[in-house]
């Protein structure tokens, strides 16, 4: 059964004439979001929306390495870390209707907010408010700044902040300080994501922003969390049609470096 997702709405314009609608279509409250859109590209772009109906809507959703929920979780990451608000809300019902809960995706935006900036998570937070509101959502459930925090491994911290204190600790010692207190005793340490699914959003920001110098920390965390080779490589597949090929190919020879550091000796 095929996906239902924005990036091929244009697409669904053009073909619009077809007497039989797909199994699976979009109701009419977000065909009306994303109205003018969709219009755009039909009109101004049909091969792109060609494109889209091809690879997008009949290949890279229905791919098995990477879940439908997963797939919303890197593609929510990515728009938010291009503050790409105009598919977002399209893409947040997607999340939703997939299975990733209110409470994740606020999590998401709270640790978004600091790998993709406080700007770009408050932009998001915007439409995320109208996205909860137009479903009902009861915000007074969204986790808050109390909660009971996951175990700390005292061992693996100690080791990141000693050697991030040792390079860094002269250059900008706020920078390390608030690294330590707020990220990773902290943030990372909040249950409302599961620890694979922190690290699958910040891996994703980092590869959407080109910052291939973070991804091996986090590409491993990652991994060490539970995320599989297939699905991290699936992840790249599933950021191409978002963050560009340029950026893909540049995080391209660090997954690889990851992967073959990875294997048994």
């Amino acid at each position: 059964m095929l996906l239902r997702h924005p990036l091929f709405l244009s697409s669904a314009m053009l073909l619009a004439s077809c007497a039989t609608a797909p199994e699976n279509t979009w109701s009419s409250q977000s065909m009306s979001e994303n109205k003018p859109a969709s219009q755009a590209v039909a009109q101004a772009a049909p091969a792109m929306a060609a494109y889209s109906a091809r690879f997008i809507k009949g290949d890279l959703w229905n791919r098995p390495a990477l879940s439908a929920r997963d797939r919303s979780l890197v593609t929510l990451s990515a728009l938010i870390s291009r503050n790409d608000r105009t598919e977002l809300a399209d893409y947040l019902n997607l999340a939703l209707d997939n299975g990733v809960t209110p409470g994740e995706i606020a999590e998401s935006l709270t640790h978004l907010a600091f790998y993709a900036g406080w700007p770009n998570a408050t932009s998001a937070a915007v439409t995320t408010q109208a996205v909860f509101a137009a479903r009902h959502i009861d915000f007074s459930r969204l986790p808050g700044a109390d909660v009971a925090p996951l175990p700390l491994d005292e061992e693996g911290e100690a080791k990141r902040a000693a050697m991030v204190e040792q390079n860094f600790g002269h250059v900008a010692p706020g920078v390390v300080k608030y690294t330590t207190e707020a990220l990773f005793r902290d943030l990372w340490l909040r249950p409302g994501l599961a620890p694979r699914d922190r690290s699958l959003i910040t891996v994703s920001a980092l590869v959407t922003a080109g910052q291939v110098a973070q991804v091996p920390y986090h590409l491993n965390r990652a991994m060490d969390n539970g995320l599989t080779q297939e699905q991290a490589a699936e992840v790249l597949t599933q950021l191409a049609f978002i963050a560009g090929w340029p950026n893909i190919f540049s995080a391209l020879p660090v997954f690889k470096e990851v992967f073959t550091s990875r294997q048994p000796a």
